[in-house]
């Protein structure tokens, strides 16, 4: 399977369960063993355990191998080993303490995004404005000076 094939199928399975904060990395250059670190945030544990079950259920379905998924226990950081590519799943302050970024951060993969129909949106209706009721003016107060007549 072709390595972009593989990337573009983690990031949209990442996407399916709301993974927060999706970063590719081509790390070729850096190590013999994989070719992309994808690294992922979720906001409770069982939401980085469901966006590492679904990123393996997705790839199996594609055809691709799963050498390994580690951490699925614990529930704070899922790392799932794909053979060419690595990806992390983490809490965000899990993965702001370990900074894989800095780490892997070689030359950042951009996606490119596949267009999708749009769907055409429903105009909505905004709701009448009440009418504003008219509200008498006050007249202004007779002070002392408009009393006082003047004599001669």
């Amino acid at each position: 399977m072709d390595i972009r094939v593989k990337q573009r199928a983690v990031v949209e399975a990442l996407e399916d369960v709301k993974g927060r904060d999706i970063v590719v990395f081509n790390v070729a250059a850096q190590t013999a063993y994989f070719e992309r670190v994808v690294i992922a945030s979720g906001d409770s544990n069982r939401q980085v355990n469901a966006l590492a079950t679904h990123v393996q259920e997705k790839l199996k379905s594609l055809g691709a191998r799963v050498v390994g998924v580690e951490g699925r226990r614990n529930g704070e950081w899922v790392l799932v080993d794909l053979g060419d590519i690595v990806v992390h799943v983490m809490h965000p302050a899990v993965r702001s303490h370990y900074n894989l970024e800095e780490l892997w951060g070689g030359k950042e993969v951009k996606l490119a995004k596949e267009e999708k129909p749009k769907k055409a949106k429903k105009a909505k209706k905004k709701p009448a404005a009440k009418p504003k009721r008219s509200v008498a003016k006050k007249k202004p107060a007779r002070g002392k000076t408009a009393r006082r007549r003047s004599r001669k």
